[in-house]
């Protein structure tokens, strides 16, 4: 789809420098740029490239002034990289503004759902299934009984929800994921043999959460698994039954976190992190990629290490963990000078 500089400069509330009936079709990095694509300017160590570069379009700060001879058309904003960034949604947006049930796919007779339904072609949509305004279901989608999704939500390809699962407004869910697959309950017998624990429970999702691809959220054994407004969670992260995932939360990929833990809100918890069972996590606390948590942590928080402790104490501590050996040492010949 193509659009002129001047519509552009309209969604973005930006002035035109240049031509403004030259035409954009996608998008592009500024050292990247060619002919037909848009870019943007907001980090002073790529101003070289506005110089050189072949986008068609550039946005950039209203203060910008260029020093040489630009052969590519200006769009001055407030603010490049918000103005970029909200680009990048109207794209998101359109790119995804499909409409209309394509063949084959199942839409069960009793599903209730609101205007705007995009259902790919091998997509299923199960009994009893209540959709929002503008839900879009791309292919090889199972949506299991009696899920509720609220309104402008996006499913992607292969991802499967599970049946009682209730899913607010604005979500999307990448790619593969699983949302309300059954806990990991067992009960030992005597002679080592293991019981399936039904798993009975459901999962929440609430507002403006974000599920990376071959995501994995277990439905509780009673009660409720939620990831509440605003979390966003990476690809490939485990999230155990009954656990509680905080507002405004982000999670690295390839996090783990155990089952009836309660992380809490505006927490960053970098990748390959494990977090064990029944615990709680303060609120703002920041965790560091590869840690390993074992005890309840405070509000605002910063840890590392496996297992986990404060951050600074971790980094001071890593000076000697480096020269264990040397150390070692030293240690080995004070001891034989006082033998």
């Amino acid at each position: 789809m193509k659009f002129t500089v001047q519509q552009i400069a309209d969604i973005l509330e930006g002035t035109i420098v240049g031509d403004s009936e030259m035409q954009v079709s996608k998008l592009s990095k500024i050292e990247e740029g060619e002919a037909g694509s848009i870019s943007f300017l907001s980090n002073a160590k790529y101003t070289p490239y506005i110089y050189t570069t072949n986008a068609s379009a550039v946005i950039v700060n209203e203060d910008f002034v260029p020093d040489q001879d630009l052969s590519t058309t200006l769009i001055k904003v407030e603010d490049s990289y918000s103005a970029f960034t909200k680009l990048l949604e109207y794209y998101q947006l359109i790119k995804f503004n499909k409409s209309g049930v394509e063949q084959p796919s199942f839409l069960h007779e009793s599903v209730i759902h609101g205007d705007g339904l995009y259902l790919a072609a091998f997509a299923y949509v199960s009994q009893n299934v209540k959709l929002g305004e503008n839900v879009k279901i791309f292919s090889q989608v199972h949506i299991s009984d009696n899920v509720t999704i609220g309104d402008n939500c996006i499913i992607h390809a292969g991802a499967k929800i599970m049946s009682d699962t209730i899913i607010g407004n604005n979500v999307t869910i990448h790619a593969g994921a699983v949302v309300g697959a059954d806990g990991f309950g067992f009960s030992p017998n005597a002679d080592g043999t293991y019981n399936k624990i039904p798993q009975t429970g459901i999962v929440i999702i609430e507002d403006n959460v974000d599920i990376g691809a071959l995501t994995t959220i277990d439905r509780a054994t009673l009660g409720a698994t939620v990831i509440k407004k605003g979390a966003k969670l990476d690809n490939q992260i485990q999230i155990g039954h009954n656990v509680e995932i905080g507002e405004n939360t982000v999670i690295a990929a390839q996090t783990g976190v155990a089952g009836s833990t309660k992380v809490g809100k505006s927490c960053r918890i970098g990748g390959q992190v494990g977090i064990s069972g029944h615990l709680t996590i303060g609120d703002n606390v920041g965790i560091q990629a590869q840690s390993g948590v074992g005890r309840n942590i405070k509000d605002n928080s910063v840890i590392q290490g496996s297992p986990a402790f404060d951050y600074g104490d971790w980094n001071r501590s890593y000076v000697y963990f480096k020269n264990l050996k040397k150390l070692d040492g030293r240690i080995a010949d004070l001891e034989k000078k006082n033998s």
